[in-house]
């Protein structure tokens, strides 16, 4: 008799758990380097305590009740419960503070390639640490966090949750045409925001043109001077960051102007991880610096999280290509070199 899981969830088995753990290990050892130190907290959070933080209606949740009739969530992500716990058991230290961890989180999604209800991320979460100098921290950790697992062909894509914000108040438009804009905008939709844009009937041609343009923009910094007004002046903030980082970081960057988070706690920089062959992100994050403040203590942050799952699919689909064996030889290669600790970082 079968009896089958839950859809978008799965189990492991051991070939692949020593993998996934060759990853986190190497993980581990780029934030253990960098000064950052590992927490938990529980899966289940108040649904309140979501709702603070601004996710607790914008995410599908699982929702529970204990014996006093509270609402219980399971965490959709770490981002929020880490800012709790700063500002609760981290209330007197000084800032900057250097979190990581290694979770399961969880969404009541539709199950699709690469989406899952039940997943596990690593991630980093540096509080205190005001822009441009704490963003360009995060994402050089974010790259040297990646080399270290073995991904060769990833990008950047960096982008400023405030820049078609300022677009849109820039041109006047308000209530639920833009809410449908930004929808379409994190779908990635641009025939639907071109649609959108339509359909607010404005009379400047220049505005629709921008509305329409500015989204669909990816490249280097010289994109920037494309911009005028409100929109130039958000952008600035970008063009601090890519200046503060390495070379070798800054190759990895693309900007990309159209780039919105689901999440509605950013307020600055956001940035997702591109892999050529994956058809989802990889992982991303970004600024937000009025979040833990809503828990009591008012402390800029930046962090960002990897889906491990969708990491190491890109990992084996690099390892697929590059081996003369094709597939069947991938976890012969770096993830099963990796996993007895022959094989340092790239």
């Amino acid at each position: 008799m079968i009896h089958p899981i839950p859809s978008g969830t799965r189990d492991v088995l051991p070939d692949e758990m020593r993998e996934l753990r060759a990853i986190l290990a190497a993980a581990h050892r780029v934030f253990d380097d960098a000064g950052y130190g590992e927490v938990a907290t529980p899966a289940l959070e108040y649904e309140d305590t979501l709702a603070i933080g601004g996710v607790g209606g914008t995410l599908p949740a699982y929702r529970l009740f204990d014996e006093q009739g509270n609402v219980l969530t399971l965490r959709s992500d770490m981002t929020v419960p880490i800012a709790r716990l700063v500002a609760t058991r981290f209330a007197t230290a000084e800032p900057p503070l250097r979190l990581c961890y290694v979770a399961h989180a969880y969404r009541g999604v539709k199950p699709q390639r690469g989406q899952s209800r039940e997943f596990l991320q690593a991630g980093i979460e540096l509080i205190g640490a005001p822009a441009p100098s704490g963003t360009a921290e995060a994402l050089t950790l974010l790259c040297d966090t990646l080399d270290a697992v073995g991904l060769r062909s990833y990008r950047i894509g960096l982008g400023d949750v405030a820049l078609y914000q300022a677009l849109l108040d820039g041109h006047g438009v308000a209530g639920e045409g833009r809410e449908r804009i930004l929808h379409e905008l994190v779908t990635r939709d641009f025939v639907g925001l071109e649609r959108e844009v339509d359909a607010l009937r404005l009379t400047d041609a220049h505005a629709v043109q921008q509305l329409k343009r500015i989204p669909q923009l990816r490249g280097g910094p010289e994109l920037l001077a494309q911009l005028d007004g409100a929109a130039a002046e958000a952008a600035e903030g970008l063009r601090g960051v890519h200046e503060l980082l390495e070379p070798r970081v800054a190759e990895r960057v693309i900007f990309d102007l159209g780039l919105v988070r689901d999440l509605g706690y950013y307020t600055g920089a956001i940035f997702q991880v591109y892999d050529p062959k994956l058809g989802a992100p990889l992982g991303g994050g970004g600024r937000y610096d009025d979040l833990i403040g809503r828990f009591g203590r008012p402390l800029p942050a930046v962090g960002w999280a990897l889906n491990v799952e969708r990491l190491h699919i890109a990992l084996a689909g690099e390892e697929a290509d590059s081996s003369p064996g094709g597939s069947d030889s991938v976890g012969r290669t770096r993830l099963g070199a990796r996993s007895s600790g022959s094989e340092g970082s790239r």
